[in-house]
């Protein structure tokens, strides 16, 4: 039961460090969606093309108020939730198969 607590132990560590790595991706798109960039700079279509998946299910929600989109910022929060559950979830099946 060791090795399999190992593995849930080194998922949760996979998620969050996946899930880190996304939060950054779309942070730096927020961030390049308020500056005057060149939207078909190749760095540009990368960030577009890593964080569509993730922001796609709300680009349905009406989340426009005026010229302001909140997808992304309802996006970043939906990821951190999931990560959190995730992460608990995996840790505490590593904690209950570890010992």
């Amino acid at each position: 039961m060791f090795i399999i607590g190992e593995l849930f132990t080194a998922l949760a560590l996979l998620v969050n460090g996946v899930a880190q790595i996304l939060y950054w991706l779309l942070f730096a798109r927020i961030i390049v969606s308020w500056l005057p960039v060149d939207p078909y700079h190749n760095i540009v279509q990368f960030l577009i093309q890593v964080t569509d998946p993730i922001m796609a299910p709300f680009r349905r929600l009406p989340l426009q108020i005026g010229m302001l989109d909140l997808t992304p910022l309802v996006a970043f929060i939906a990821l951190f939730f999931v990560r959190n559950v995730l992460v608990g979830i995996l840790v505490r099946l590593a904690q209950m198969t570890g010992s």
